[in-house]
């Protein structure tokens, strides 16, 4: 348990991720809450985590453990690191308003919120790892990849994971970079597959763009399991996770310190909550409801339900159901 350090000062560090129910993912969060408490012992007040569903704890229950001591003595303010790899449904909608309902619930707390997380040269790097270390020792030329996001109805989302293969791309000497997603989204993994095979690829591997483990990133294995399965003259590899790693601390702790040195804001350019994109005109102007995480629900209030978030999106967050566990 973390609580405030008496005598420092500054906001308080609270990472939210969405919550998977693989109790791999859950310890490898835990990990991660832990390097960043390493790393910014010294300087920085207080570090914990929540999810806002699937996992406990909870975000409510994690906030008053963080910052209760302060709050019982008229207000805390904390930042929030949304810990998702693009600025989708989770990081501009859901998070938020779990955010908003504890400002409902404590009337003298206050956050700021932090960006999420990629794209970052820091992850195009540890992806390079990864990469690499499926390689083991095989060149890079020769090697297609296929990197797989999670899938989102946002096109935003989707899209900056397609930077994220572009730039993987880049520079760095693999015949090509190929983009995918393993839910919601096109083209799927086995899709992106079969397009490397017709590319002519005979060493792929495949780049899961996850942070930790859970559903997804399982099913991103058995689909390229059963596609080297079916074409056996294919030498088909899968890259490691992300993971709780010295790097992706470092990036929560970047985010922490830019969340304090000035507005921070969600890409509002070609967000499909602002502007009538093809296919998407009706999420425009919707409103965000927050997750109810089971291990809260007892804790909320008839009050809490219809928590609408107003300040961290601009022009309105929007409300959407799930239809993946992770």
């Amino acid at each position: 348990m973390t609580v405030g350090r008496p005598g420092m000062s500054g906001p308080l560090l609270l990472i939210v991720g969405h919550g998977t129910r693989d109790a791999s993912g859950v310890a490898q969060f835990r990990q991660l809450i832990d390097l960043v408490r390493d790393r910014s012992a010294g300087w920085l007040p207080g570090v914990d985590g929540g999810f806002i569903e699937l996992a406990a704890p909870p975000v409510g229950e994690v906030v008053t453990r963080l910052a209760g001591a302060r709050l019982a003595e008229g207000g805390a303010e904390l930042v929030a690191v949304p810990l998702v790899l693009s600025a989708a449904g989770h990081g501009k909608g859901d998070i938020p308003a779990a955010l908003t309902r504890e400002q409902v619930r404590h009337p003298g707390l206050r956050y700021r919120y932090g960006r999420p997380l990629g794209p970052h040269p820091v992850l195009l790097d540890v992806l390079e790892s990864r990469i690499d270390a499926a390689l083991g020792g095989a060149p890079r030329a020769g090697t297609h990849v296929v990197l797989v996001g999670r899938g989102s109805t946002d096109p935003d989302g989707n899209a900056e994971v397609a930077k994220v293969a572009r730039l993987l791309w880049e520079g760095r000497g693999y015949d090509d970079a190929g983009l995918s997603f393993v839910s919601l989204a096109e083209p799927s993994v086995p899709a992106a597959l079969e397009r490397a095979r017709r590319l002519g690829a005979e060493r792929i591997v495949v780049a899961p763009y996850f942070l930790f483990a859970g559903v997804l990133p399982d099913r991103v294995t058995a689909q390229a399991g059963a596609f080297a399965e079916q074409h056996p003259g294919i030498d088909v590899r899968v890259a490691g996770l992300i993971g709780a790693c010295d790097e992706l601390a470092g990036l929560v702790l970047e985010r922490y310190a830019e969340a304090l040195r000035g507005d921070i804001r969600m890409n509002c350019d070609t967000c499909a909550y602002r502007i009538a994109m093809p296919g998407f005109a009706d999420k425009v102007g919707q409103p965000q409801t927050p997750h109810h995480h089971p291990d809260d629900l007892a804790a909320l209030g008839a009050h809490d339900r219809g928590v609408h978030n107003h300040g961290v999106h601009s022009h309105g967050l929007h409300h959407h159901a799930h239809h993946e566990e992770r």
